[in-house]
């Protein structure tokens, strides 16, 4: 095989017990391998893969299930065997997988199952690198799952839920800070000394699978050549809607904590928008109504009013599912699943997640539930993606994922557009007033949007980031300040004190201390509303989509359970099309959903004057100044030396008729010699100054550029 097995375990067996896998370990160093590594032969390579692997990540799974529902030692090592097993029997199949001309097949579906196979990921390092690498990954996600902050005089306080409650529902803007800081510093400081090992060793695996980096290989997971432009066009249509919630919040804030800490022409302080990475501002939607005298029901209060547990937030959600007409989960689910957290007082990593164990039946979501109204919408989110898992279990393993990284978040957020509706909410009994005026469906969607809208630069952001440090753009000796540049950039976000690097800020979020890529949230963010609305005009809904519910239809179940059971075995495209229409991500719908909003944000900032933006993008303005600066000075010059020669030829040819009077032309006026010398001086004292500014003007921006931004400590800038 060309790998040394270290363990062998159960799958060893597997693969010995079927005879046929025989004649490809005889085959090494034939001389005909062109002639074995036939189409017929790839469909029986294809089984043999299938059979293998459904044994080997199944038994990886239960083991990764195994450590992050009971950290431990013993935990945590059986998982790393076992995820060197996977990574084996990968790098096995991946490296056959290239001996077949897959150019020279007819079947399509065997062309996109072999090419499936080539990219073994992190499988591709040598064995003692790959074992390293595993090591920092456990590491940074245990680092992350284990962090707590400590009070003075007092217990510490992991991030579920205490910290997260501090961030929500606090508006004490120093116990916000406290909050921030203390996890920032609990886990981004453990990080930040290993991070560029581990940016290293993700190139290296990048580079051995034929990528230039990382951040090209999970692009590539796209199948899309202008992904990164397409996905560049998609937030410029976004960004006015942005730009106009976050002057309206701004404003709302500088009201509440006052100029001392809202700067109403600056950007935000990144500790008061309710949420820990400032991701989604929905929990300060007290502070930012439209409408103060009509408040939103309490959904929160209504289910613990009527004392609702985890288990029936999970039971809420497959029931929606089940209206469509589609799958229900299987009985192990709700016995394997880790509902809420274990009342046993072991270590579990809290970060909701859904796993399909590859058997299809075994099908978990892992979740320290609480019960709020934001858990019992994640609860739907995770149920779409168990429904996902159900309907494409049957399908090869190498097809069991979403069309593309993003389709299975999208499902899952589509789902709860729908649960989330007034319609929907009054209908199950978490609200009780029948209708909605204008004003409160104004209030409504503010809700929505500072969920949705407020995640649009976050969710782009993220991986931009991952992808500029990947690619060597960013240096591991400036990465919190380019972290905080971006969130300057795209947020309009600032940090609430100096930050240095020392600190690292990035791994406080657990997509990156997890080595989870991002940005299929930010295309998920908008395939949501294009699927929501596909699926309305389905299940035959009239008016406006941020109203449509399509709970109970069987027709919308029907199209998107078609769509679920083809997994990614077509291009994501054409799956797309099949369920909108459309074989391109569009922003259209979720414009349509957020447009009364929209126009009620955009009269309001400009009764009040709102300046859209922070002040950082004057530098822009600067730059204007400067090549003005430049363009006239250079005109002026070229002036001044055709003057000088104009007077010279001037001088000579007239000399005859002023001799009487010893007058000169001097920009065309005749004039004593010494006045004329003197306006020559003059000109060239202006092109000096001109030049002169252009100078300073340069040197400065050059110095704003490289120095520290504001909230960097002077003291431990550029330290390791």
């Amino acid at each position: 095989m060309g790998t040394r097995w270290t363990r062998p375990g159960p799958y060893l067996l597997v693969l010995l017990c079927y005879g046929q896998l025989l004649p490809w370990l005889m085959t090494v160093g034939d001389q005909s391998l062109d002639e074995f590594y036939n189409e017929t032969e790839a469909k029986l390579f294809l089984q043999f893969y299938e059979q293998t692997a459904q044994v080997v990540l199944n038994q990886f799974m239960e083991a990764a299930w195994n450590y992050v529902t009971n950290i431990t030692k013993k935990n945590r090592e059986d998982m790393l065997h076992k995820e060197l097993e996977r990574s084996q029997v990968m790098v096995y199949f991946g490296s056959r997988a290239r001996l077949f001309k897959i150019a020279q097949f007819q079947d399509p579906v065997v062309k996109r199952m072999l090419s499936k196979l080539l990219d073994i990921g992190k499988a591709a390092l040598p064995k003692d690198e790959l074992w390293e690498y595993n090591k920092l990954l456990a590491y940074m996600e245990t680092a992350y799952s284990m962090a707590q902050v400590c009070l003075d005089e007092g217990p510490c306080l992991p991030l579920e839920p205490d910290l997260q409650e501090i961030m929500a529902h606090s508006r004490d803007q120093k116990e916000l800070l406290w909050a921030w800081q203390g996890w920032r510093d609990a886990v981004g400081r453990q990080l930040r000394p290993i991070f560029e090992r581990y940016v290293i060793l993700s190139n290296k695996a990048a580079q051995l699978n034929g990528y230039k980096d990382m951040g090209a290989l999970g692009r590539s997971k796209y199948e899309d050549e202008t992904l990164e432009q397409d996905l560049e066009q998609l937030f410029q249509e976004l960004k006015p809607l942005y730009l106009n919630l976050h002057a309206y919040v701004r404003r709302s804030l500088h009201r509440h904590y006052g100029p001392d800490i809202i700067d109403v022409r600056g950007p935000i302080p990144a500790h008061l928008l309710g949420n820990m990475w400032a991701q989604s501002w929905v929990n300060i939607l007290d502070l930012v109504l439209p409408f103060p005298k009509k408040p939103p029901e309490d959904i929160t209060k209504i289910m613990k009013g009527q004392r609702w547990k985890p288990g029936k937030m999970f039971e809420e959600a497959e029931k929606f599912f089940t209206s469509l007409g589609m799958l229900a989960t299987p009985p192990d689910f709700w016995k394997k699943s880790m509902l809420e957290r274990p009342p046993d007082g072991r270590e579990v990593e809290c970060q909701t997640s859904a796993w399909d164990f590859y058997n299809g039946k075994d099908f978990r979501v892992k979740k320290c539930t609480e019960v709020n109204i934001e858990d019992l919408l994640s609860i739907f989110h995770q149920m779409g993606h168990i429904q996902y898992f159900l309907q494409y279990k049957n399908l090869s393993i190498l097809f069991r994922e979403g069309a593309n990284p993003a389709f299975g978040e999208a499902v899952g957020s589509m789902v709860t557009l729908s649960a989330s509706s007034y319609q929907h909410l009054l209908n199950r009994g978490l609200l009780s007033q029948q209708h909605q005026d204008s004003e409160e469906e104004v209030n409504f969607l503010m809700g929505i949007a500072l969920d949705k809208i407020a995640f649009i630069p976050f969710g782009y952001m993220i991986d931009r980031f991952r992808w500029k440090i990947f690619d060597g753009t960013i240096q591991k000796d400036i990465y919190n300040q380019e972290w905080w540049n971006f969130r300057l950039k795209y947020q309009g976000l600032c940090p609430p004190i100096p930050r240095s690097e020392d600190d690292f800020d990035p791994g406080a979020k657990f997509h990156i201390s997890a080595s989870i890529p991002y940005i299929g949230y930010f295309i998920s963010l908008v395939l949501q509303f294009q699927f929501h609305e596909a699926l309305c005009k389905a299940a035959g809904h009239m008016g406006p989509l941020h109203q449509c519910n399509i709970y109970n239809s069987k027709m919308a179940g029907k199209i998107l359970g078609d769509v679920l059971k083809v997994g990614s075995s077509k291009p994501w495209p054409q799956v797309l099309k099949e369920l909108t229409g459309k074989s391109k991500v569009s922003s259209e719908a979720l414009l349509s959903y957020f447009k009364p909003l929209l126009n009620w944000l955009v009269t309001e900032n400009v009764q009040q004057g709102e300046i859209l933006g922070w002040p950082h993008t004057a530098l822009a303005g600067q730059w204007v100044l400067v090549i003005l600066c430049i363009i006239m000075f250079l005109m002026i010059l070229g002036l001044a030396s055709r003057l000088f020669i104009m007077e010279k030829q001037s001088a000579n040819k007239d000399s005859s008729d002023n001799t009487e009077t010893g007058n000169i032309n001097f920009l065309c006026v005749p004039m004593e010699p010494h006045q004329a010398a003197r306006g020559q001086w003059l000109l060239l004292g202006l092109c000096l100054i001109l030049m002169l500014c252009s100078i300073i003007l340069t040197i400065r921006i050059f110095t704003w550029q490289n120095q520290k931004p504001p909230w960097m400590k002077s003291d431990g800038w550029g330290a390791d």
